[in-house]
């Protein structure tokens, strides 16, 4: 029911004073111009976004938020990461536990045989 009364209360709101009310909270938000690519980099892959319509969101103390929407997007694995299912392989293997299968793949740049021989030569 709450939902239902919220709900109606925000239709009923305009554009402006959703900005009036924004500015008295100390929010501003306003479309990041000319932006032709966007890169999201983790340890195991990059995702680009290439034409997306960006959109920044300021608050109080300085904090921002960005919002990034459509856009062509392409994913790649990055040089050196470890799959979780070679990290379950090697896991399984050797009889040890997941972030000893992901060290011994590190140490071994990726190579399944040599970190299952490595974790085993470690037991005897």
């Amino acid at each position: 029911m709450r939902e239902k009364i919220a709900n109606e209360m925000i239709g009923k709101v305009g554009p402006r004073r959703v900005k009036r009310l924004m500015k008295k909270m100390g929010m501003s938000v306003q479309e990041v111009p000319d932006v032709q690519e966007v890169t999201i980099r983790s340890k195991e892959k990059e995702i680009v976004i290439t034409g997306p319509l960006v959109t920044e969101m300021r608050m109080g103390k300085g904090e921002r938020s960005f919002q990034v929407t459509g856009g062509e997007i392409a994913e790649k694995e990055l040089e050196g990461a470890i799959s979780k299912e070679d990290a379950q392989l090697v896991a399984q293997q050797a009889n040890v536990s997941l972030e000893e299968a992901i060290d011994a793949l590190r140490r071994t740049e990726g190579d399944l045989a040599r970190a299952i021989i490595l974790l085993k030569s470690k037991k005897t």
